[in-house]
């Protein structure tokens, strides 16, 4: 009986072996084979904040292919680019030097690396300077305010002939040679206010605005007829100069004359117009500051006529 029930459990287990699945044998890959499971190059590993990762590098963090491809390559040596962003310094050409960075200083600068040159406009402004530095010929432009410059020499603006503007107001400028402003063909512009002038230089004939407020003018600073050829003159500024007297004459051309806080006592009836014909108007001239003198406007009614504007002052 014993033997009947070992040969009956042989026979069970030989069924069940030859029954079961035969598994497919394992080959495993010698290049992965020593790498940790955490550095293969798909772990299947599962992160719930995979999908949003993905998106998020997929809107803006990978880099397109090209980009990458010149990441991967060789470094690329740069070249000189013709058309630069940045505005181009002036030319620095004159008969004091050349280079892009304009002529010497007397400190062996060159202009354009003390100051700031944009096109042609030069900007020198609170830089503590006691001289007028030497421009670029091409020049259009000048500003050079709140410095200590206390004189202009004959030939700081020498050769300048495009110059239009120049701005030095708030110096110490007590002299101006004579011939500083005459020889500058397109000079429009002319602002000289706070300094310490005591004469004014001839003037060229091309200026259309003049402002040398703030200075030590007085009775004398201005010659006669200093205006009267300045056929393009549109704005005279002369406040707080201490003038005794209105100059005179002004050309026809001007619109706008600011004589306040000054010494002027009296005014004539053919200053502004003309006496011997009363039909004559004087349309352009329509602002006249004389408040802040010791003039009663109201004894000369008969000057101001002509007028499209009464000027502003004291009228009792």
């Amino acid at each position: 009986m014993q033997t009947f029930v070992n040969i009956f459990l042989g026979f069970f287990i030989f069924e069940s072996v030859g029954a079961a699945p035969i598994a497919d044998t394992i080959i495993y890959d010698s290049e992965f084979y020593d790498i940790p499971f955490g550095e293969l190059p798909h772990p299947f590993i599962y992160d719930e904040n995979e999908q949003s990762d993905q998106l998020e590098t997929e809107i803006g963090t990978a880099l397109p292919a090209i980009i990458q491809e010149s990441y991967s390559s060789a470094p690329l040596t740069e070249e000189p680019d013709e058309e630069a962003s940045t505005p181009k310094l002036i030319d620095g050409s004159s008969a004091q030097g050349s280079g892009v960075l304009g002529p010497q200083t007397q400190d062996g600068l060159p202009t354009c690396l003390l100051c700031t040159c944009l096109g042609t406009t030069v900007y020198c402004d609170d830089h503590e300077l006691d001289v007028i530095p030497p421009l670029p010929k091409k020049t259009t432009y000048f500003y050079s305010r709140y410095n200590r410059i206390r004189k202009i020499n004959r030939n700081d603006f020498a050769n300048l002939n495009n110059l239009k503007r120049i701005d030095l107001t708030a110096n110490f400028i007590s002299e101006i040679h004579e011939d500083a402003f005459r020889r500058l063909p397109q000079l429009e512009e002319l602002v000289l206010r706070d300094n310490r002038i005591r004469q004014l230089p001839e003037l060229p004939p091309t200026l259309t605005f003049i402002d040398v407020s703030k200075n030590r003018l007085g009775r004398k600073g201005i010659r006669n007829e200093a205006f009267k050829d300045l056929h393009e003159l549109q704005h005279l500024y002369i406040t707080d100069n201490n003038l005794d007297h209105i100059p005179l004459p002004l050309p026809e051309s001007l619109q706008a004359l600011h004589l306040q806080n000054n010494n002027i006592q009296e005014m004539h009836e053919d200053t502004f117009c003309k006496m011997k014909d009363f039909t004559y108007v004087r349309r352009a001239l329509e602002d006249i500051r004389l408040d802040g003198n010791p003039i009663n406007l109201s004894k000369t009614p008969y000057a101001y006529m002509c007028l499209p504007r009464l000027p502003v002052g004291n009228l009792i």
